[in-house]
């Protein structure tokens, strides 16, 4: 069965000039333009496509993705403002429309904003909105502490930035847990630090407990032999130079460190460290 906002692979079912016809089951043939053919395509192959509307609001297909898919968010530039809505860029030939009940304060040209895209019931057209908690899942959380999840950040706090959990929750990503550049509307790798019994989850960059220090320390070998067995990082660098090497807090690097040191891979140098055993 087609799905309308989503990637479909669809078999082609008729020739003509001006494109191809897919089979899109539910949804009829379904109108796959000249410019979007693959070459030497012929009648029964399969096509994978991205289903939306056009300009006339017909069901068409294109070979083009768009930054994100039906029920999914994401970080939109604002192409243009009219007296009926805003119009967001997001990678197709016909922006993707915000009514101005779907906004917060009001769209502005030019800038971005965290959107989730969903199929409009009443008018069976494809949207997005800025009303974010409408779309969020309302149910009891079930993430265990130290998991691996995907964030994308939305918004900064006094406590630090509000992020998206695998696309369905909210959790806070504190000041004390960020150790290099977080930027709106980037996505990134996260664990769960904590879940309380609200079902409010706090959120870490860094990989919890003794298996983040081993991951550490190997990252810490690899760039001394990368380097000729010596780095001149010492327990006084600045914390933001070490998040860039090694993607962790001076904290956890003082641990990782220590423990080279006591399994003499290392010498601790005045102004470095000194690799003593290249590892096998």
């Amino acid at each position: 069965m087609a799905e309308i906002g989503e990637l479909n692979k669809l078999k082609v079912v008729r020739k003509l000039d001006f494109g191809v016809y897919l089979d899109g089951g539910n949804l009829g043939e379904i109108l796959l333009p000249r410019d979007y053919v693959p070459e030497n395509c012929s009648v029964n192959d399969f096509i994978e496509v991205f289903i939306f509307f056009d300009s006339k609001d017909r069901i068409i297909a294109t070979t083009d993705k768009p930054y994100a898919m039906v029920n999914e968010f994401a970080y939109l530039k604002v192409k243009s403002v009219t007296d009926v809505g805003a119009f967001l860029e997001w990678g197709l030939n016909k922006d993707l429309f915000v009514p101005f009940r779907e906004q917060k304060k009001g769209m502005v040209a030019g800038k971005s904003y965290i959107v989730y895209i969903y199929l409009d019931t009443k008018s069976n057209r494809l949207a997005a909105s800025e009303r974010l908690d409408r779309f969020m899942d309302k149910g009891d959380v079930d993430y265990e502490e130290g998991e691996l999840v995907k964030l994308l950040i939305c918004f900064k706090t006094d406590l630090g930035y509000k992020a998206i959990i695998n696309g369905s929750n909210w959790g806070v990503l504190y000041h004390n847990e960020i150790f290099g550049s977080v930027k709106i509307g980037q996505r990134l790798n996260g664990y769960i630090k904590k879940v309380r019994e609200d079902n409010k989850i706090d959120l870490t960059l860094q990989k919890p407990g003794i298996e983040k220090v081993v991951d550490v320390y190997e990252k810490i070998i690899q760039k001394l032999i990368d380097s000729g067995g010596y780095l001149a990082v010492t327990d006084k660098t600045e914390a933001e130079l070490i998040y860039e090497l090694f993607g962790v807090s001076k904290k956890t690097y003082k641990k990782a460190v220590g423990a080279l040191y006591k399994r003499r891979l290392i010498t601790i140098e005045e102004n470095g460290i000194k690799l003593i055993v290249t590892k096998e």
